[in-house]
């Protein structure tokens, strides 16, 4: 589909300041018609100024955006067609559900009749009809944020945008509704542009994810290519959870990382040379019992992705086992393990980690160091 269909969003050369803040900097990003994108990063890292300039309650000091196709660069939010779902709901309390559904169809002047046709709809879309004369205080959390989706939806907009609507929402019920809101806009075909900073949500519900830092991009693409390709050390290490090892590329591509010798057979990973970072997720750290007669340094040096370690965490996390490793001269490392299949390992036993070249992420050293931490066993 061409940019001007409707639904498209196109952002080229946005940035937005804050007095010497630099929110957003020269954001570029297509979103395609019917797409659900998920705008993910850490806080400040300027995913929410983005969705706001979309929504027309910020304006961009530079670039331009364009939503299906025309230019809404000085628009109120009122007369774009797009909607706004937040975290906090926002519903009025002294108005039934099918009441703060049909406010905006109110303030717009619409046919009484054609508002009950649409509330209606709004409310079968959103599983909520038999709650139409409830108050706001009546409901549970995930009713509320029904709702709101049904308000957001009646005026049916072009594009709706999510702030981190699931946020207030307790784990097993964001999960549950995860699914319905993905199902939902699947059915609709309606773009969805939804905010959060939970990895979880994003690799779930998008169908493509825009990984931001620092008000930039730092990479745009599907969730199983943001998992299995990051672009860079801080994807790695903020999708999913990542071992960090810190060392430096030789000849023929040999890494030495302390007392841990690495190679990659991933493409892209023959010419770099210098101080680098090496990933490896801790799904493809495998352990086996050792003794003390391996853990010298002379007895692994004709070992590659490989080392001696000592466990000093374990945690049972259902359908996986966690096993926190002690390694020389690098961070501890992180292995999980399918429970069925687990080694019989103890805290203090010996263990020989190892991992397939392929495994293996390696990027040039990056000016800011990746989080390397390891977390406690739960």
């Amino acid at each position: 589909m061409t940019s001007a269909a409707t639904g498209a969003v196109d952002l080229a050369g946005v940035t937005k300041r804050f007095g010497e803040h630099t929110a957003v900097d020269r954001l570029d990003l297509a979103i395609e018609p019917g797409e659900f994108i998920a705008l993910l990063g850490p806080s400040g890292c300027g995913k929410t100024t983005t969705l706001r300039m979309i929504a027309g309650f910020e304006q961009p000091d530079e670039g331009e955006i364009r939503i299906s196709g025309e230019p809404v660069h000085g628009v109120p939010p009122h007369k774009r067609n797009v909607n706004t779902v937040f975290q906090n709901y926002a519903l009025f309390p002294h108005m039934n559900v099918a009441e703060n559904v049909a406010y905006g169809l109110q303030q717009r002047r619409t046919g009484k009749a054609e508002i009950r046709q649409r509330v209606a709809e709004a409310l079968d879309m959103a599983q909520m009809r038999s709650y139409a004369d409830r108050k706001p205080a009546q409901l549970s959390g995930g009713q509320q944020q029904r709702v709101a989706l049904a308000r957001a939806l009646v005026n049916r907009p072009a594009v709706l945008l999510l702030d981190e609507p699931l946020g207030a929402l307790d784990r097993q019920l964001r999960e549950e509704m995860q699914i319905e809101l993905k199902l939902l806009q699947s059915r609709l075909g309606t773009t969805f542009v939804f905010v959060t900073h939970d990895q979880h949500e994003a690799l779930s519900m998008g169908d493509r994810i825009a990984i931001m830092r620092g008000g930039r991009l730092e990479q745009l693409d599907t969730a199983d290519r943001v998992y299995a390709h990051p672009a860079s050390a801080f994807v790695a290490g903020f999708v999913g959870q990542q071992n960090f090892l810190t060392g430096a590329a030789g000849a023929g591509g040999l890494i030495e990382a302390g007392t841990v010798r690495v190679r990659s057979s991933r493409s892209g990973t023959e010419g770099v040379s210098g101080p680098v970072r090496v990933a490896i997720r801790p799904e493809y750290v495998s352990l086996t019992a050792t003794d003390a007669t391996e853990s010298t340094g002379a007895a692994m040096t004709e070992h590659e992705n490989a080392v001696v370690g000592r466990v000093v965490g374990i945690a049972h996390l259902g359908e996986t086992m966690q096993f926190v490793v002690d390694i020389p001269d690098q961070p501890s490392l992180l292995s999980r393990i399918p429970t069925p299949i687990a080694p019989d390992l103890r805290v203090d036993d010996l263990v020989r980690a190892s991992w397939s070249p392929d495994s293996v992420h390696v990027f040039a050293e990056p000016t800011e160091p990746a989080d390397q931490s390891v977390p406690a066993p739960a």
